[in-house]
């Protein structure tokens, strides 16, 4: 059993990323499985080594440990532009040049991938692509090529679930995704942790229920590659004292700040509700 905790350095880590690396490592644990640590580095306008430094920092000081080499997606485009080729090669993507304000001009719905590609870029063919366009995966020519029904099991909530993928809620609630950003070149969430995810012979997935609603995609992009699925286990979030989820521009939240006022491990888990 291998599962993986994946941060991204572009913020501090803040109480709910503890609570979700400790309950990573605990799945490990009780299947006596391997954690790893995955260095999400993909968004390259918002990175910063200070804060990849402070996950290392703050994860020790959690008491977790980890293999090295430590994986870093910054150090692996190459393989990101090969699988995003594979699935050029499929006729599945489309070039987009679209800002975030053409695509909501255009009558964007919200969506569980922010909002939902209207479509206007979907007719351009890839030799038409410009150096600085983007690449969007064109959904439903990539759901009309897989035949089998897509499943996967989840282990949140302390149960075993079978989830059938809704095809068409697939299509409506997340559209034509970006696999590769617009202007960076940069690879996208989506592409670069499918990817990996393979590449590290992932079996478990634990990771926080905000991104549920995208593991159909996950699963679909897994199909396509040939890749195994694996099983994934979504846990609950902390929030708030208003019922907000944690984000990282709530720096009043960063564990760097509770370990510098002196509180210990046991403390945060008692503030996130942690138990070993």
């Amino acid at each position: 059993m291998i599962t993986r905790f994946a941060p991204s350095p572009t913020g501090p880590l803040h109480l709910g990323h503890a609570f979700s690396a400790l309950t990573v490592w605990k799945v490990a644990a009780q299947n006596s499985g391997t954690a790893l640590l995955r260095i999400e580095d993909t968004d390259s306008t918002r990175v910063r080594p200070e804060h990849e430094t402070g996950i290392y920092q703050d994860l020790a000081w959690l008491g977790l440990t980890w293999p090295t080499p430590v994986l870093r997606q910054s150090d692996h485009y190459t393989d990101y532009r090969t699988t995003l080729d594979r699935l050029a090669a499929m006729d599945l993507l489309y070039p987009c040049s679209c800002t975030r304000r053409e695509i909501l001009d255009a009558g964007a719905t919200a969506g569980a991938d922010g909002f939902v590609y209207p479509g206007t870029c979907a007719d351009r063919p890839l030799r038409e692509a410009r150096a600085t366009d983007g690449f969007r995966l064109n959904i439903r020519k990539a759901l009309a090529r897989v035949t089998a029904q897509l499943t996967y099991v989840e282990t949140g909530n302390n149960d075993v679930q079978d989830v059938v993928i809704d095809n068409e809620n697939l299509i409506d609630s997340i559209g034509d995704p970006i696999l590769q950003r617009k202007d960076t070149g940069d690879p996208a969430y989506h592409l670069a942790c499918v990817h990996d995810d393979a590449r590290q012979q992932i079996t478990h997935v634990v990771r926080g229920t905000d991104l549920q609603a995208l593991t159909p995609l996950h699963v679909l992009l897994q199909h396509l590659l040939g890749y195994a699925t694996p099983i994934y286990h979504h846990h609950g979030l902390v929030l708030d004292e208003n019922g907000k989820r944690l984000a990282k521009i709530d720096k009043s939240k960063a564990l760097a700040k509770y370990r510098a006022e002196g509180l210990s491990p046991a403390d945060i888990k008692q503030i996130v509700g942690f138990k070993d």
